[in-house]
């Protein structure tokens, strides 16, 4: 299967495109955004990476250049380092992660990426013989390690890095401050958040959440395009973060300490293989 079978796309404007894995069928599928700047093209997460999205990019005509220019150089940010996030990222020359997760993808910690994968969740293996129990997520050095208050700079736009842990502990958000867009990641999406994982940690996620409702207070988020499902504003972004505060009581952080210790185990036994 090609990388233009396996990927589709859609322009959600100001130079944006959503990127999905047609044939990854999944909750966990994870949006891919392409961000066009002026002098530098940015992929925020790259999916599993069973196909090559920058032979997707160039095959779909997304980074022509302007007329007669020179090709833009292109960069992979991983929100965080979670499979469905990361495992794309093996195909790109220029990696950038937050510094909190550059070990687990230098060394392609299984665990950590949280890599479960099954077969019926891909419609349409992506060659003969591919099975989800071979699947990985290789080690990928960063090119760049990301901090807080990093900015990424496009020419025409610059991306903000916003260190937001919680769901996991280098999981990032990218604020383009001018346009008032969010790119959540993982952070927050219009479903329940995850806060079970080996490297979540819900008093860590409780600040994220707390930093997220400033930043509609202070009207700097008027769009969020997340890691998974739809986009949403700021309203919807401020009831989210303020739900999940609301619901981290004792009972939440027992049933959650149990479901991280299950969670614990699978991951160890699946990545043991």
């Amino acid at each position: 299967m090609s990388a233009l079978e396996w990927f589709t796309h859609k322009p959600v404007g100001g130079g944006i495109f959503w990127i999905q894995e047609r044939f990854y069928e999944s909750g966990n599928r994870a949006n891919i955004w392409l961000v066009r700047g002026s002098q530098r093209d940015v992929v925020i997460d790259a999916g599993l990476g069973l196909r090559s999205l920058p032979d997707y990019l160039r095959d779909a005509g997304l980074l022509a250049p302007a007329e007669g220019a020179r090709p833009r150089p292109l960069l992979a940010v991983a929100t965080h380092v979670h499979f469905d996030h990361s495992g794309g990222l093996q195909h790109f020359e220029e990696v950038s992660v937050h510094s909190a997760e550059a070990a687990a993808l230098l060394h392609g910690d299984n665990y950590e990426a949280v890599t479960w994968l099954s077969d019926r969740e891909v419609a349409r293996p992506p060659r003969p013989g591919w099975s989800a129990r071979q699947f990985r997520v290789p080690p990928v050095r960063p090119s760049r390690l990301l901090q807080e208050g990093d900015v990424i700079n496009l020419g025409d736009r610059q991306l903000t890095v916003m260190h937001m842990p919680g769901h996991s502990r280098g999981s990032i958000c990218l604020h383009d401050k001018d346009r008032k867009i969010l790119f959540s990641g993982d952070v927050v999406y219009d479903g329940s958040m995850i806060d079970w994982l080996p490297y979540s940690r819900i008093s860590d996620y409780v600040a994220s959440c707390q930093r997220l409702m400033e930043l509609v207070d202070r009207g700097l988020v008027e769009k969020v395009l997340p890691g998974h499902f739809n986009i949403f504003g700021a309203e919807r972004l401020y009831r989210l973060a303020s739900n999940y505060i609301s619901q981290t009581g004792v009972c939440h952080k027992i049933s959650t300490c149990a479901m991280r210790s299950f969670a614990s185990i699978a991951l160890h036994v699946a990545n043991s293989r």
